[in-house]
């Protein structure tokens, strides 16, 4: 690792994100290449933004009885590694050199299990929902810090690594921006 590197991360955990450790996480399969970013969205309820509930949902504090919606996801323990606001203000649950819990059953490239090579993004949005340029700013901004510190060499969807079973973040995803933004190349990026 780098100097600048070394000042960006520490021990997995990014210093421009904001932290709140999460407990749902656990260790990498030894020797495993931290090789993929997965982007997700979230928004809870669904289609409400700017609430602490997608916080509270990945350190197991979430009222279930707050929301009727609550109780069709009660109990459930996940996590993702950062999280991404519609004012592009970033959060980090879990550090990289750990395991989150983002991705679930899912497979990328023939490669099952892809928590265990993974990063997870969750953007604060809705699956086809359309997303803020101050989040594709902070996502592409975390994606370069993530490539220079780990070996990074595909970034894709939720939707690409668990076809029919999850949709996010969906058509209204600007996969095009964020290849610009990040200057990588197309190989690195679902196929259209």
């Amino acid at each position: 690792m780098t100097q600048a590197n070394e000042a960006l991360w520490q021990e997995g955990w990014y210093r421009h994100a904001r932290v709140l450790a999460s407990p749902n996480f656990g260790p990498r399969p030894p020797g495993v290449d931290i090789s993929l970013i997965v982007i997700h969205s979230i928004s809870l309820p669904p289609g409400e933004f700017g609430g602490e509930q997608v916080q509270a949902l990945f350190t197991n504090r979430l009222d279930w009885d707050e929301h009727p919606y609550f109780q069709k996801i009660r109990g459930i323990e996940v996590s993702a590694h950062f999280y991404v606001r519609r004012d592009g203000a970033l959060w980090q649950f879990v550090s990289c050199d750990e395991r989150a819990w983002h991705a679930g059953a899912s497979s990328h490239k023939g490669r099952d299990n892809c928590n265990d090579f993974s990063i997870g993004i969750e953007l604060e949005g809705i699956e086809g929902g359309t997303f803020e340029l101050m989040q594709y700013e902070t996502l592409a901004s975390l994606c370069s810090a993530i490539e220079a510190c780990y070996p990074i060499n595909a970034v894709t969807g939720h939707e690409h690594i668990a076809p029919g079973r999850k949709q996010d973040p969906g058509p209204g995803f600007d996969w095009a921006s964020l290849q610009d933004n990040l200057a990588w190349p197309a190989e690195r990026f679902p196929l259209p």
